[in-house]
């Protein structure tokens, strides 16, 4: 009988779903459709980084793959920072480009997901 603390299939599940909602929010800023909020690239802010430290790193912090999650997050949020200020700046097309090195980490920290579920579920 799993244990309520343990972390299961679903959490990592919603992990992912963190990725993609926090991808489709950037994406909507280098369109015009929303304006950009500081929060969105903030580590403390970021629903996946909150999971990181609230549930995983706790039981699993020790993992290779925790360490090498955080540090793709880190990368993420900040490329999407640099791309949203070369947005603000008038160079739209440059920072839409960048949305290819946005997904290249979020790929990442997806297969590195995987590979922890696979090994703590």
């Amino acid at each position: 009988m799993a244990l309520a603390f343990d972390i299961t299939s679903l959490d990592f599940q919603q992990a992912r779903i963190k990725q993609v909602l926090f991808k489709s929010r950037l994406r909507s800023v280098l369109y015009g459709v929303r304006e950009a909020d500081s929060a969105l690239f903030a580590r403390a802010d970021n629903p996946l980084g909150q999971w990181l430290d609230a549930v995983v790193k706790p039981k699993y912090g020790a993992r290779p793959e925790v360490t090498q999650i955080d540090a793709q997050l880190q990368r993420l949020l900040d490329t999407g920072r640099d791309l949203v200020r070369l947005y603000q700046r008038g160079q739209i097309e440059e920072a839409r480009a960048g949305l290819d090195q946005v997904n290249t980490y979020a790929d990442r920290i997806d297969a590195l997901l995987l590979t922890l579920e696979r090994e703590v579920v």
